[in-house]
């Protein structure tokens, strides 16, 4: 077993937590709040409910969710198995309680790792995925709750069809992530050039393949084809 540095887990050793107490903790809140907000979630229709005095049928509940919940549960594995590794134990609760993960809580992390110099999987890369997604999770609800107060008078003609913004607005997510890959494209390029590649070929010939789909095909290509370089010692 590697030898722990003096450095390493400092954070866990102030608060009297080893490794496995730290994990053990994250998931006794995490589970609690993941259950807190998905009960505040539900609350908002059962009031309406309530308040109305009209309920919705079983039957109608089932036959909606009999169309979309297979592939929302396939996703929900899909990015659980993804994201995990990166996110770590703490991120991991706070991205999926909070959402908005592929977009921004994951590029968030990405970057703080990056800028931390830190591995993901790491003790310390849980300490800085944790602090960088609960930052990112209070920063964009504040600038929501100012955006919606301040510009919401304004958002119609900065957003509509017609506007001459509106084509940045459309690019917002691949400039997002044409910025943050290009770092990490560019020290690994070797590894990147196949999965780039099979990515930009699949979404040519089927251009709706949603990012829940796309994300795992990329991190399996990408695993296999580093272990084939490694193993041809092109690495």
């Amino acid at each position: 077993m590697k030898k722990q540095s003096a450095s390493e887990g400092k954070g866990l050793k102030h608060l009297d937590l080893s490794p496995a107490q730290y994990n053990s903790r994250m998931h006794l809140y995490g589970r609690v709040s993941t259950l807190l907000a998905l009960a505040a979630l539900l609350m908002v229709p059962t009031s309406f409910c309530l308040y109305l005095g009209v309920w919705p049928k079983a039957s109608g509940i089932f036959a909606g969710l009999a169309k979309v919940a297979p592939l929302f549960y396939a996703t929900a594995i899909v990015e659980m198995v993804a994201y995990t590794p990166l996110l770590g134990t703490g991120g991991m609760y706070l991205s999926f309680v909070t959402g908005n993960i592929s977009n921004l809580k994951l590029p968030c992390a990405l970057a703080a790792m990056d800028g931390a110099k830190v591995k993901p999987n790491s003790e310390e890369g849980e300490v800085i995925t944790t602090i960088s997604i609960a930052v990112s999770s209070i920063v964009t609800t504040v600038i929501i709750a100012v955006c919606v107060l301040l510009f919401k008078p304004f958002l119609p003609y900065l957003t509509r069809d017609d506007s001459v913004f509106a084509p940045a607005f459309r690019q917002v997510i691949p400039a997002l992530f044409g910025a943050l890959g290009a770092t990490y494209f560019a020290k690994n390029w070797k590894i990147s050039v196949l999965p780039i590649a099979a990515l930009v070929i699949l979404l040519v010939f089927s251009g709706g393949i949603p990012a829940g789909t796309l994300v795992p095909i990329g991190v399996v290509l990408s695993i296999a084809w580093a272990l084939l370089l490694w193993k041809l010692k092109k690495l």
